[in-house]
């Protein structure tokens, strides 16, 4: 791709961003960061775990950010008895031809809400695995390809502990983001109020499925240099060597840091990636892959904290070659 084509392409990226968080911010109130994310997600081609107590609009911002950008989307309430059948489909018996046909799942769509995944035992998560890493589903030894683009959105709530199950590692490796949504500010929550006492229009969608895709292949044309690689590997090797962790980093994670921080750069109107994009995305990247040593949570350290140190450990580039 020729160097005005990446300019081009950068100055589209910037142009969605902007409309998307305008035609979101009609319906729900201080989430701009979160869509801002989940907007780099997407276009990152990876899927976003969403971690907030009820009532702070995670369903709303999720079915609206679907209708805002013009892809299909459907929901799916994780319950302790749902099963995987009831996620990918099932084959079932048609009584005019006595043949079996396949009744394909929810899943089938382009944004799936997988509403309070850690409800549902680790036999109905595991329905999730193949889809979010292969973009395709086997039912009963057919494997069918999902739509393009294809994104979960899971929520969770981080203070209940009775009732749900743990996601296990491998989920959360799935996970290109985690997103803690937050309260609002006052000034905000007096905005909702004000925006849910008058009648409000259901916003326009501002793309279509066909330039988010187009989108997610040009990603890789993004320039980064040799020096910039070598920068999120020693980042990702950092936290391995952190005393204060567990677990540090999988090569999966490197890949991630590198396709979150193309995704931010072509949102901030740039064709080229620098270490800022790196450092902006290496929390939500990074964040639910650490482990932390029980000692160290004993202690009051928490994973921003060591995610913090972890950057300031590793020189930039400027620092390194000078």
């Amino acid at each position: 791709m020729s160097f005005q084509n990446q300019n081009e392409l950068a100055a589209r990226v910037n142009s969605l961003r902007q409309r998307t968080l305008a035609a979101v911010g009609q319906v729900v109130v201080g989430l701009d960061h979160v869509t801002d994310q989940l907007l780099m997600a997407l276009l990152a081609g990876g899927h976003v775990l969403l971690e907030g107590v009820p009532g702070t609009a995670k369903t709303t911002l999720c079915r609206t950010f679907s209708s805002v950008l013009g892809i299909q989307y459907e929901r799916v309430q994780f319950t302790p008895d749902l099963l995987p059948s009831d996620v990918t489909g099932t084959q079932v018996l048609d009584r005019n031809t006595s043949d079996f046909v396949l009744r394909k799942g929810p899943i089938f769509c382009q944004l799936l809400l997988a509403d309070e995944l850690n409800r549902a035992p680790a036999r109905t998560q595991s329905a999730l695995l193949e889809a979010m890493q292969e973009r395709q589903v086997t039912i009963e030894g057919k494997t069918l390809m999902l739509p393009e683009p294809f994104m979960v959105l899971a929520t969770q709530n981080p203070i209940e502990q009775e009732g749900v199950y743990r996601l296990p590692e491998a989920q959360l490796d799935r996970f290109l983001f985690r997103i803690e949504v937050g309260y609002p500010q006052r000034e905000q929550e007096v905005d909702m109020l004000d925006l849910h006492s008058r009648p409000t229009a259901k916003p326009q969608p501002v793309t279509d499925a066909e330039e988010i895709v187009s989108i997610q292949r040009q990603l890789d044309t993004v320039y980064g240099t040799r020096e910039l690689q070598e920068y999120i590997i020693d980042l990702v090797r950092e936290s391995r060597k952190n005393p204060d962790l567990l677990l540090g980093a999988s090569p999966r994670a490197a890949i991630n840091l590198m396709k979150a921080g193309r995704a931010h750069a072509l949102m901030s109107g740039r064709s080229y990636l620098t270490h800022e994009d790196v450092q902006a995305v290496s929390l939500p990247v990074l964040g639910h892959r650490l482990i932390m040593r029980p000692e160290a949570e004993m202690d009051g350290r928490s994973v921003n904290q060591v995610v913090d140190h972890i950057i300031k450990s590793v020189p930039v580039l400027q620092e390194r070659h000078s």
